[in-house]
């Protein structure tokens, strides 16, 4: 079973609208997983009421108001029925794909990070739940959803206890999803990118809710203070640092090119100068071998991975 946490911005307008469509989509999972709202923005707590899940009201915020990460990832993992986790922003609505997804992964590891891409569109009406709305949704991405570049990622699996001490980042800035990646590849953890397996759906909205003095999202003083606690541009990593991907067979290695020129550039990173050499005669060379053999078997080089457009 899992149990899945959001912290919802204040329920006004559009924002709410989107929300509703989030939290809704959550409670139709099967099997229902817990969910946990958190925070006291305005109408998280009759929103909570209204779907019959929990709420808890207090977490810890910055001079300008954001929450954190760090007290929210403990209050969630103290709080949590389950023992397997799922932070989800609060705009992304999630189907039935999902928990199949997360059982996969549950079955093939005990300790793991899932991500994945989102689909990016623009919802501006309440949806109507009815029976084969996951279809009608898809079709609608089909013709006006764009699937998000591997920054993008608005989930995250996981056992509990996994993380160990989290740095205070402002949630909604940059850097804290990236060094979540980091955090689990330094800890050694399998990172499942699992874009292939589950459709995950981003709601298009604007950032009225930042307050002017904290200036913009992307290099406002939040955003610089969080890439200075991941310790800087070497700690942002993203999709293309995957360990595995998720298909219907479950994880399978990344082995791409794009994949395996991101260990090559994060082994200074990620390993003791002692260990380099080991790494790479046990793993990326050889991967970079079987690659380069598929390549030369197939006569394709973009079948067996490579990026051939630049």
């Amino acid at each position: 079973m899992l149990t899945c946490f959001s912290i919802p911005k204040a329920f006004r307008g559009h924002t709410g609208i989107i929300q509703r469509n989030a939290i809704r989509s959550w409670t139709l999972m099967r099997p229902p997983p817990e969910i946990i709202l958190f925070g006291d923005d305005e109408g998280t707590a009759e929103v909570a009421k209204s779907f019959g899940v929990c709420h808890v009201p207090q977490v810890v915020r910055n001079e300008y108001g954001t929450p954190l990460l760090n007290d929210l990832f403990e209050q969630a993992q103290s709080a949590a029925a389950y023992d397997v986790l799922c932070y989800v922003n609060a705009d992304v609505i999630l189907m039935g794909d999902f928990f199949r997804a997360v059982d996969q992964v549950v079955r093939w590891k005990s300790l793991f990070l899932l991500v994945g891409r989102r689909w990016d569109i623009d919802l501006k009406e309440s949806l109507d739940f009815f029976v084969g709305w996951e279809s009608d949704l898809r079709a609608r991405l089909g013709g006006q959803g764009v699937l998000h570049p591997s920054t993008g990622m608005d989930y995250f699996v996981f056992p509990r206890g996994m993380w160990g001490a989290i740095p205070p980042f402002a949630i909604g800035r940059t850097a804290w999803d990236n060094w979540l990646v980091y955090r689990a590849r330094a800890r050694r953890v399998p990172v499942v990118d699992a874009t292939d397996a589950l459709t995950a759906v981003h709601q298009a909205h604007d950032y009225s809710h930042v307050p002017p003095k904290a200036g913009n999202v992307l290099e406002g003083p939040e955003a610089k203070l969080n890439l200075n606690l991941a310790g800087g541009w070497k700690h942002i990593f993203t999709l293309d640092d995957a360990t595995h991907m998720l298909g219907m067979g479950g994880p399978r290695l990344a082995i791409s090119l794009k994949h395996l020129q991101r260990r090559l550039i994060t082994v200074p990173t990620l390993y003791a100068v002692s260990d380099v050499s080991t790494i790479l005669a046990k793993t990326i060379i050889p991967s970079f071998r079987r690659v380069w053999s598929s390549s030369r078997k197939s006569g394709s080089a973009e079948e067996a991975g490579f990026d051939t457009k630049g």
